[in-house]
């Protein structure tokens, strides 16, 4: 259904620019070299199952999680392709990954004899698991350098019940304009590889996020992890040379009051801003209840009408004041454009990024649940809810 003439506040999910980032990473990377999309964090916000429902076409290798429950969500819409949980499971969700047929991640002997004790109670066919290796990142993992400690735990531990299907790591500057760290880490994951119990010919390899696949192409391994690139965010923008995806999200608001204000008159908490001289006040129906950071007072910026307009003020909870004298002609009723295009204007959610001091994961995952996603139709332009 068309959004309402009187909708609040909404993001709008450009769906086939998904496809788009998702193709330009199947050009980039090496022929026979898979892709996981990570749709984690309800698709970075942005709604796992209708960016699944997107992707499926293409066939991906699989989807990458960080939850059980999510991939368990993701087998009830009826996918059956691998499914891979990229965080060590906690006792709780050991069960609802085995019931549901997931790939967990081990890091430790400990985790794979939870796994092991969770496929005797399944049964049926061997629960699958791939081995994080630390190789710098120091979140999860079997230490690299400590390879022929652990080796020994698994193999012991390698019994009927599970199959050992892959073994990756995660590069932590891979979006930094140094590539060394990066194939620091690749080195010691393949001096790791040699030291395994197992055919490395039986297992994926896998360590690239967007920004590895898309300036690495040599240390993609069989398969890769795209995530921020999918849904419009640039992987590394400090880096020259690094292709920029389609803008994914809108983020857009309605102006619900529109105030001309003379000389000296402030606005917003700790009264932070004081016209000048006369100004158009435009409040729009958005704040940091919804996710628009609020270090975006005197600091972010709408579309209205084309026109960039200035953030006033601080962000409050649910309203924002924008000061609309480059847009003369708005009035109540008129969108602000927070991210996304108005006519030739563009504000990308890197570009919000930056000037809240976070990265574009945090802006896409903060967007709160109170706001509608709505799908954009790329041959018409209609916006369906969904």
């Amino acid at each position: 259904m068309a959004i309402r003439p009187d909708a609040r506040a909404w993001v709008e999910v450009d769906l086939e620019a998904v496809r788009s980032n998702y193709a330009t990473l199947r050009r980039t990377v090496k022929p026979g070299t898979a892709l996981l999309p990570m749709v984690k964090a309800d698709a970075y916000g942005l709604g796992a199952e209708r960016v699944v429902r997107a992707l499926e076409p293409l066939e991906p290798y699989g989807y990458g999680v960080a939850t059980a429950t999510e991939g368990a969500s993701l087998r009830a819409l009826g996918v059956d392709r691998p499914i891979l949980v990229v965080t060590p499971l906690p006792d709780g969700d050991v069960d609802v990954a085995a019931e549901a047929r997931l790939t967990a991640s081990i890091s430790s002997v400990d985790g794979l004899d939870r796994w092991v004790a969770a496929g005797r109670r399944v049964g049926g066919a061997p629960l699958e698991f791939h081995v994080e290796v630390d190789t710098g990142m120091g979140r999860c993992g079997f230490d690299w350098r400590e390879t022929g400690q652990w080796t020994e735990g698994l193999r012991e531990r390698l019994v009927p019940e599970v199959r050992w299907t892959g073994v990756f790591t995660h590069f932590h500057s891979a979006d930094a304009p140094d590539p060394r760290p990066t194939a620091a880490q690749w080195e010691r994951l393949q001096d790791t590889l040699v030291q395994l119990p197992v055919s490395r010919e039986d297992l994926l390899t896998h360590a690239a996020n967007s920004a590895a696949a898309l300036r690495f192409p040599d240390f993609a391994g069989d398969l890769v992890r795209p995530g921020i690139f999918l849904y419009g965010g640039h992987p590394a923008p400090e880096v020259e040379g690094v292709p920029a995806p389609e803008g994914v999200v809108s983020l857009r608001a309605r102006i619900g009051l529109v105030r001309k204000v003379p000389p000296g008159s402030t606005v917003g908490y700790g009264s932070t801003h004081a016209a000048r001289a006369w100004e158009r006040w435009g409040t729009v129906g958005i704040g940091y209840g919804d996710g628009l950071p609020r270090s975006l007072g005197n600091n972010g910026a709408a579309l209205v009408r084309g026109a960039r307009v200035p953030v006033v003020g601080r962000v409050s909870m649910d309203l924002t004041v924008v000061e609309l004298s480059p847009s003369p002609d708005a009035v109540v009723g008129d969108v602000a454009t927070l991210i996304g295009r108005d006519g030739d204007a563009c504000i990308t959610v890197d570009e919000v990024a930056g000037r809240a001091g976070t990265i574009a994961y945090e802006i896409l995952t903060g967007l709160g649940p109170r706001l509608p996603r709505i799908e954009r139709n790329a041959e018409d332009e209609e916006m369906r809810g969904r």
